[in-house]
């Protein structure tokens, strides 16, 4: 190739980059990245330095596409691997609802926000049994000192003609620690008038219930959290206990169901069937579902037995203490035994077993020489000699004094 005078100044500026560019490419080869980015450019675009000199232009290369002989498969994918997960336990069918008998006893449930949680766990202890049917007619926010809200003693009665239940439970008071209005003036809570106004409502209560001959379940408060709260429910259980039962009513006290072995306020403890549970929720004043299931096993023997509905919550039929057996034998009743007196016995009398005299009787001494080591012991008092060297012998022998030698014998040996 010839190169004219007008192009010998670009030819140098050519082959001055193409010495720059020598120099680079030694370090670019240590690293990997470049040495492969460098030699698929020449693949692809063939001659390397020389076209970068001399911009030589060549058609870009194609691969060619070798196609499969006739006949050949095309090679297959893997089918992606499928992953199967094993089902999760079944969740066993819920029984389904037990229609309520037309007749069923009617248990009327009254009080605040408590008693509306009993309620709950009254129903799902008595659903399977068609013969209870748990009214919750509760008002959560209720109680015995804002009778300007809600008026229990006034509104009971009405409600009771129109349920006609066969018993009534109350659980009422945890919202009662409040002023109450007296005469026009607000009352601290736990007050002298306080606690007599108090104790007037809840015996109005009482009254209303019991004067139409109704069985009555009061139910006492729970432990709450706050201890002021716990000490004041724990003064209302004792005026309800009192008022109750002087009325002929049942009080249950479900106080050590909720708390500790300290007797303190506690969140969690066994629920009805001594399994650890949370029974409190975690404001310390409501009651988990557990909770009230435990509640409302507290009221379920009470009420079974006021009833007399002759089977448990689960319809379980209940055998009293005169209940038969099935299948025992009957015993004929015989005629009891006239008994005019009782002929005197004396102690050497002859039993029924033909021994020769009662168990209490002293036994004497059978008379002649005894013989035997232990006549002689309980006759004469005289225990058997112990044998020497045995460990009850205690005597103490004298040893022998050793035998003097004779003057005219001697062991010496003369010589």
């Amino acid at each position: 190739m010839r190169v004219t005078a007008s192009r010998l100044p670009r030819v140098l500026r050519l082959c001055s980059a193409a010495l720059a560019l020598l120099l680079v490419l030694p370090a670019g080869a240590h690293y990997p990245g470049v040495a492969h980015a460098q030699q698929a450019g020449e693949r692809q675009t063939g001659g390397g330095i020389l076209r970068f000199l001399f911009q030589r232009s060549e058609p870009p290369r194609r691969d060619r596409v070798v196609a499969p002989p006739p006949g050949a498969e095309a090679p297959r994918r893997a089918n992606p691997t499928v992953r199967r997960t094993q089902p999760g336990p079944v969740a066993a069918p819920a029984e389904p609802a037990v229609e309520k008998a037309e007749n069923a006893k009617r248990v009327l449930v009254v009080g605040d926000f408590l008693a509306g949680g009993m309620a709950d766990g009254l129903e799902v202890a008595f659903e399977q049994n068609p013969n209870v049917l748990v009214v919750n007619r509760s008002n959560g926010s209720s109680g015995l000192v804002r009778d300007d809200y809600y008026d229990w003693p006034g509104s009971v009665g009405s409600m009771i003609e129109m349920e006609n239940p066969s018993a009534v439970v109350v659980m009422i008071g945890s919202n009662d620690r409040q002023q109450m209005r007296i005469d026009g003036n607000r009352e601290p809570p736990r007050t002298e008038a306080w606690t007599a106004e108090y104790e007037r409502r809840a015996t109005a209560l009482v009254k209303a219930i019991r004067d139409r001959n109704l069985p009555l379940i009061w139910v006492g408060n729970l432990p709450f959290r706050p201890g002021a709260m716990s000490s004041d429910m724990i003064a209302f259980n004792d005026l309800y206990r009192r008022i109750v039962t002087d009325a002929g009513g049942e009080f249950v006290d479900v106080w050590d169901g909720f708390v500790d072995e300290t007797g303190a306020f506690a969140a969690n403890g066994p629920d009805m069937n001594g399994q650890p549970a949370q029974l409190r929720s975690s404001d310390g004043i409501n009651v988990t579902r557990q909770g009230r299931r435990k509640i409302a096993f507290y009221v379920e023997k009470p009420l079974n037995r006021l009833l007399d509905l002759g089977t448990d919550a689960s319809g379980v039929a209940r055998l009293g203490p005169d209940s038969e057996l099935l299948g025992a034998p009957s015993v004929e009743e015989a005629a009891p035994a006239i008994i005019d007196r009782t002929a005197p016995m004396a102690l050497d009398d002859v039993s029924a077993d033909a021994a020769s005299g009662l168990l209490g009787a002293l036994v004497q001494p059978a008379g002649g020489e005894a013989h035997t080591a232990a006549e002689k012991l309980s006759r004469e008092g005289v225990g058997p000699e112990a044998t020497p060297g045995r460990a009850d012998d205690f005597q103490i022998r004298r040893q022998k004094a050793p035998a003097q030698p004779d003057p005219g014998k001697t062991s010496a040996v003369t010589r």
